[in-house]
């Protein structure tokens, strides 16, 4: 099955008129704040994301101009005022939508913030085929009904929104809905009306935020990368420090500190992996205690600082600027040494070095740069 969403226009519904009392949040859980921003604002960014447009949410009267401030700013956004039972907000939405009908609708409630895009995908793929489509998640624990034993998994699914459906067959099904003033779901108004309704693969993250505790748990952690460039000029006298190895050379690296370019990349490029600035704000070069201090230490620094975040250091690439000393004979010991700093596996730090083909103040061996990449990875609960 193809995974591109078919050329149909879309719209979407996010009813978001409940009052969310079991959450426990001083304002209506839809406009209160999860991960940084508002519920109800997850929802609508991952439609606007996705090119659906228009983007109705449908909220209680007295929230309209609440949302509207919360809400500013995203592109073909309507905000609607919507019923006390949800199947009414449902259909306040819908014939918002009437005057100028889209082919399809998705109808998706506000409490569920965690919306991917792939979800979208299926189900609107789904209704090339179907007049519905909802998102389904398999009942994985035993199940029993009180007085009768065990139920059948099997035979049940969790359902999901966003619920999808051809626009003019579910406004048509709400409008002849005559079953009680709450549907479950706008699948059992769809069904009710005899069509079609496909079931989609649906996503454990579009679950349902509902009590106070969803809004305490963390955002998910992902992997994080950072980059690193320093420069320093070479000069007859000093030692030649790279990756914590001496190197024996004519000339040796200037600076406040050992000078250790190769060092300095990789502690800024940890360093801003987790957004914690520069080795200047940390090891400022006025500090008279830095003068002549072993680079190592400012990596340790920067590695300790990131674990301290939750993070620990994946993999750093690092590139070696300049016309000499040639790297190659001390790439392994280098390795070694940046690992050991690093907490790394050797097979986690790789060194390369390169030349400008006598180009600049590296080529004309005026000085040595380098350049590094550093990949964090979220450290495992164990580990922490």
């Amino acid at each position: 099955m193809s995974d591109l969403r078919p050329p149909s226009p879309a719209a979407a519904i996010v009813v978001a008129a409940g009052k969310g009392l079991r959450a426990g949040t001083a304002l209506p859980k839809q406009f209160a704040p999860w991960r940084g921003k508002p519920l109800v604002l997850h929802c609508v960014e991952a439609f606007a994301r996705a090119g659906i447009k228009p983007i109705v949410v449908v909220v209680a009267p007295d929230q309209i101009d609440h949302a509207r401030v919360l809400l500013a700013g995203i592109e073909g956004l309507r905000i609607e005022p919507g019923g006390v039972m949800r199947q009414e907000s449902v259909r306040a939405g819908l014939q918002a939508l009437a005057g100028d009908p889209p082919t399809s609708v998705l109808i998706h409630d506000g409490a569920r913030p965690a919306l991917p895009a792939t979800v979208i995908d299926r189900l609107l793929i789904a209704l090339e085929t179907a007049s519905g489509a909802i998102p389904v998640l398999p009942v994985v624990d035993s199940l029993h009904r009180e007085g009768s034993g065990r139920v059948a998994r099997e035979e049940l699914h969790r359902v999901q929104t966003p619920q999808a459906f051809h626009f003019a067959d579910i406004l048509a099904a709400h409008r002849s809905w005559m079953g009680p003033p709450d549907a479950g779901d706008d699948a059992e108004v769809a069904r009710a009306a005899g069509l079609e309704v496909a079931l989609v693969e649906g996503d454990e993250a579009l679950r349902k935020v509902t009590f106070a505790a969803d809004f305490s748990q963390p955002a998910p952690r992902w992997p994080r990368s950072g980059t690193g460039f320093d420069v320093h000029r070479l000069a007859e006298g000093e030692e030649l420090w790279l990756c914590g190895v001496k190197l024996e050379h004519t000339r040796g690296l200037v600076g406040h500190s050992d000078a250790d370019v190769a060092l300095h990349a990789v502690t800024d490029a940890v360093l801003g992996a987790v957004a914690a600035g520069d080795i200047g704000e940390h090891f400022p070069p006025s500090d008279p205690r830095w003068r002549g201090a072993a680079s190592h230490a400012f990596l340790a620094h920067a590695v300790a600082l990131a674990r301290e975040r939750g993070y620990e250091v994946g993999n750093v690439d690092l590139t070696i600027v300049c016309e000499a000393p040639r790297i190659g004979p001390h790439r392994p010991a280098m390795r070694a040494a940046l690992s050991a700093i690093l907490g790394t596996g050797i097979d986690a730090v790789s060194v390369k070095a390169t030349t400008t083909e006598r180009l600049g103040f590296t080529g004309r061996g005026e000085g040595i740069a380098a350049q590094a990449i550093a990949t964090l990875i979220p450290l495992d609960e164990g580990n922490s």
